[in-house]
């Protein structure tokens, strides 16, 4: 290049041309692990392998970069680790889509060569994360790069299960659970998205069996009548002391249900009455727990109505709402609608409207692993320092006021969950290994929720279970996590409630929170 041809303007292109793979092959940004230098460690927070990258990332990422840069150029022995999430629902929405453009749906392939299907899109679009890691220029160390799928990680994923559910942490049972009907999979409360949405309340009649009258029952959700099994109203509402212990028939199905009297009632609010439906509504489930009530789906997994719904048996949802409140109208016991602005939930990933609905899932017994993950907070050297430090109260928040955690997802993408039942006797076998009699037993057909794996990232991506592997010794915990505030509750809560119960110790020192990269209408990059 001359005076006479050098460009009057920079051109990155021609200048970070091969300049990136070139610090690869020098190893420039490997780590050590075995000198005598400090450790400095940075996971990067696994992005999805459900498209590209977006500008969050960059910012992300950027913030990592810098750090690491740094502390590579004060003389620490610095890993910057990569990798990516395999991303349950999202990723096996994706693939469906793209197979719904052919006529396909996973059942005509079946789970293995859906499977297969899907491992396709994880490597096209892994490669296509791993050329803008490289656009942006930064300093990871490949040689340790994993994915939330891999044959380490699933050890270590199958490890957690089995432990905490020797030590009654992890359970199975039948709980109203938020129900995604167009992905058909149980979703964890922060996976649903309140929405305020305008719609109606509905006062009905409600006759007593014995002919003298009727109780006004109001509802936003007509379609779930004919899961009603009770009507409740307050123990100390004096205006219905003389029908606690009748009964009510119910319309349209003509089942005799029994009025009840329960706290969970506001005196207050409408009429004073409420139907109950056990297998629609988790304030109605644990109601019908305290009276012994019996549980009714009248859905099925995909919010059609089913034959417990009797004539609305077939009809969506939405259209059964409409018709029972025809019917109401025809029997002369509708008394009003008026509009009411009330919260409904939906699906983070698809945006369906979420369903209440009973069925038999995985559940993960949060007190214990909440109550030491608080403790932790206590010690002044030992605690997981957020900065900025507001964001410490949003973490005890929702530690301290936490559910248990649904974990089971109706997904064929994913860590399938490590439990078998015996073909003849039901029996229960949960193991890191298959039962040896294997042609004896059939594997539960639910995975684990996307969370459950990528809690574990920040000591599984570091060889844990093997404690003596050389960079769990020396670089876990890590050092620093950069990550956005939106995820404190999925991700941040989950690696340390995690950490403190299988290593011991908090997972990183530093959490460092930043700001989202938001569109023009104040939505985030997804």
């Amino acid at each position: 290049m001359t005076e006479l041809n050098m460009p009057t303007k920079y051109n990155p292109q021609d200048i970070e041309k091969n300049r990136y793979d070139w610090w690869i092959e020098q190893e420039f940004f490997k780590a050590d692990g075995k000198n005598e230098k400090p450790a400095y460690s940075v996971v990067i927070p696994p992005p999805n392998v459900t498209g590209k990258l977006h500008l969050g990332h960059a910012w992300d990422t950027t913030l990592q970069d810098i750090l690491t840069r740094m502390k590579r150029m004060q003389g620490y022995d610095t890993l910057y680790l990569p990798g990516m999430d395999h991303a349950g629902i999202a990723t096996q929405a994706k693939v469906e889509a793209k197979l719904r453009e052919s006529n396909t749906s996973r059942y005509d392939l079946g789970r293995e060569k859906f499977l297969t299907q899907a491992w396709d899109w994880k490597e096209e679009y892994a490669a296509v994360i791993r050329e803008q890691w490289k656009k942006i220029g930064l300093g990871l160390d490949y040689s340790r790069e994993r994915f939330t799928l891999d044959e380490g990680l699933s050890d270590a994923v199958r490890k957690v299960f089995v432990t905490l559910y020797e030590k009654d942490l992890i359970y199975r049972g039948q709980y109203i659970i938020n129900w995604d009907p167009v992905a058909k999979t149980a979703l964890s409360d922060i996976e649903v998205i309140h929405q305020d949405v305008e719609g109606q309340f509905y006062h009905l009649k409600y006759p007593l069996t014995d002919g003298s009258g009727f109780l006004e029952v109001a509802t936003t959700r007509p379609e779930t009548i004919p899961g009603d099994t009770a009507v409740a109203v307050h123990p100390k509402d004096e205006r219905y002391q003389a029908f606690i212990g009748k009964t009510i028939t119910l319309p349209i199905i003509g089942r005799e249900i029994p009025i009840v009297a329960d706290d969970y009632v506001e005196r207050e609010f409408g009429s004073g009455v409420v139907k109950i439906t056990p297998a629609h509504d988790p304030n109605d489930f644990e109601v019908g727990n305290r009276h012994d009530l019996p549980r009714v789906i009248v859905m099925n997994e995909d919010a059609t109505m089913n034959e417990a719904s009797g004539k609305y048996n077939g009809m969506d949802r939405l259209d059964a709402r409409k018709a029972i409140i025809e019917d109401f109208k025809e029997l002369g016991l509708f008394i009003k609608q008026e509009p009411h602005l009330h919260s409904v939930g939906h699906s983070e990933r698809t945006g369906a409207v979420v369903e209440p609905y009973l069925s038999m899932q995985w559940f993960v017994k949060m007190a214990p692993l909440a109550e030491q993950a608080v403790k932790l907070q206590e010690s002044t050297d030992d605690k997981v320092s957020f900065i900025p430090d507001r964001f410490e109260k949003t973490y005890l928040s929702w530690m301290e006021n936490i559910h248990d955690w649904c974990i089971s997802r109706q997904l064929w993408w994913g860590h399938r969950i490590p439990a078998w039942y015996h073909k003849e006797t039901g029996e229960l076998y949960v193991g890191e290994e298959a039962p040896s009699d294997i042609e004896n037993w059939n594997q539960d057909e639910d995975v684990l929720d996307t969370w459950f794996s990528s809690a574990l990232w920040p000591f599984s991506t570091m060889g844990w279970p093997d404690e003596a592997n050389p960079d769990y010794k020396k670089f876990f915990p890590t050092s620093t996590l950069v990550t956005g505030y939106d995820i404190i509750f999925f991700w941040v809560s989950r690696m340390i409630f995690q950490s403190v119960e299988f290593t011991e110790t908090r997972p990183f020192k530093d959490t460092l929170i930043h700001g989202l990269v938001r569109d023009a209408d104040g939505k985030k990059n997804v």
